[in-house]
């Protein structure tokens, strides 16, 4: 089957999540967030990933609806993502936070609602509020995000629901081959964040290479990668010109041997924080 850019897996609970999306970590709010929303919309992407954290669910929102609008789409056409935030962890605080993110976007519903951070002491009460948020159907989908393997092992200890998602930092200099392999055997769908390593990647000799083989840009490459892990990846851009190159990775294939040249650059190097290892 030949993917395309509105092309979905099926998580193990049925739903359909798209394998490319939007991400928005530090846009800020104001018009060049919504122009970018409308622009991806507008170009064929149909899932959007921001987060309580982000501070810009207002303009993501303000975005969706005027593309919506604009496209002639309706609101089951897209798949919004948000992400309770640490200091709102618990089950009563994690209920609240779900109706805070839903006001400030104008959504009644959530498509995929994941826990930020695998914070110690919360998360599993954290979990609890999110299966009753599935439950009462406010979201289509539920799970986390940063968990490394002994965080989801402790949690489905407990879980009455698998997660769905699992979003972590993914790319070539971070391949996370143990944590790949234990979300396939749960059925838990791996999703990339910073799959560019915030640009630190696109000067990367061996990628350049690949990419010159196939007349693409290192970020189609990696994201190609992703896609041939079978991850779902959300690059975040604000540039018109940069959302429509990020989508174009359906008319090329890497060969077993790039994937492995690409997995073998590994360095379990993160550029974001440890989710062992951190304090906010």
């Amino acid at each position: 089957m030949k993917l395309h850019l509105q092309s979905t897996t099926k998580l193990h609970n049925g739903v359909d999540m798209p394998w490319i999306g939007l991400g928005v970590f530090k846009v800020e709010e104001g018009s060049e967030l919504v122009e970018a929303i409308k622009a991806a919309i507008k170009h064929g992407y149909r899932s959007i990933d921001t987060a309580a954290a982000y501070a810009n669910e207002s303009g993501v929102g303000q975005g969706i609806h005027e593309a919506l609008a604009e496209n002639g789409l309706s609101r089951k056409d897209l798949f919004i993502t948000s992400k309770v935030w640490n200091s709102d962890q618990g089950y009563e605080e994690t209920l609240t936070a779900l109706d805070t993110s839903l006001s400030k976007l104008g959504l009644d519903y959530l498509d995929l609602y994941l826990i930020h951070w695998p914070v110690a002491g919360k998360y599993k009460d954290t979990w609890r509020a999110m299966e009753k948020l599935y439950k009462d159907g406010r979201v289509k989908a539920i799970g986390v995000s940063n968990f490394q393997v002994h965080h989801l092992e402790d949690l489905l200890q407990d879980a009455e629901i698998k997660p769905m998602i699992n979003q972590v930092e993914f790319h070539p200099y971070l391949t996370q081959k143990e944590l790949l392999s234990f979300t396939r055997k749960h059925g838990i769908q791996l999703e990339a964040w910073s799959p560019l390593m915030q640009g630190e990647l696109l000067n990367q000799p061996v990628l350049q290479e690949i990419a010159g083989k196939h007349g693409k840009s290192v970020a189609q490459v990696i994201l190609r990668w992703d896609l041939q892990n079978g991850v779902i990846t959300i690059p975040k851009s604000i540039k018109e010109h940069r959302i429509i190159e990020n989508a174009s990775l359906f008319d090329f294939e890497l060969t077993s041997t790039e994937m492995e040249q690409m997995d073998a650059l590994n360095q379990d190097h993160r550029v974001g924080p440890d989710p062992d290892n951190f304090d906010f």
